[in-house]
């Protein structure tokens, strides 16, 4: 199945077959793969199972939002991703892709988002300044308080794939 064609399916699930943007706010659907191939599907029910953070951060123009959702890492555990004292050998060469709806891709390092490695926080947010993310940036979106530029700030979040470099 290629990237192209799932990126499809959620923005079909999310959209409507019509294409067109629901009134209601877009349900939360994330695609994570893993380095063994497997892929899950998590919901609104999955998150809600992780502790929630909030952080604030200034967007592209500037201006100070706070932001709620999950760690990054928090969701990787979900699909039993190696963390801590586990994150060693053949997973020190692991990282994760994050995509968005438009196609839009950023990397990091697994040891970048394990704490017992680096200080750098990731979320994965589902709202700003208390209220659900809108169409244009949500209902996932990537936030990296500690980067000097937001360039690996993902909007409309849809797959985060953990990959090895060979």
């Amino acid at each position: 199945m290629s990237v192209k064609w799932m990126v499809s399916l959620v923005l079909t699930a999310v959209m409507g077959a019509t294409g067109q943007q629901p009134a209601a706010a877009p349900q939360a659907t994330l695609i994570l793969k893993t380095v063994d191939g497997r892929s899950l599907t998590l919901a609104a029910q999955d998150f809600d199972k992780l502790p929630q953070v909030k952080v604030s951060a200034k967007d592209h123009e500037e201006r100070t939002h706070e932001y709620a959702g999950m760690k990054l890492r928090d969701v990787l555990t979900l699909a039993g991703v190696a963390t801590g004292h586990d994150l060693r050998a053949k997973e020190m060469a692991d990282y994760v892709v994050v995509e968005a709806a438009d196609g839009y891709r950023v990397v990091f390092s697994l040891a970048e988002l394990d704490p017992e490695f680096s200080d750098t926080q990731v979320i994965v947010a589902e709202s700003a300044d208390g209220q659900p993310l809108g169409a244009k940036e949500g209902p996932l979106r990537l936030v990296v308080p500690g980067d000097k530029r937001p360039a690996r700030w993902v909007r409309m979040v849809t797959i985060i794939s953990v990959m090895r470099a060979q």
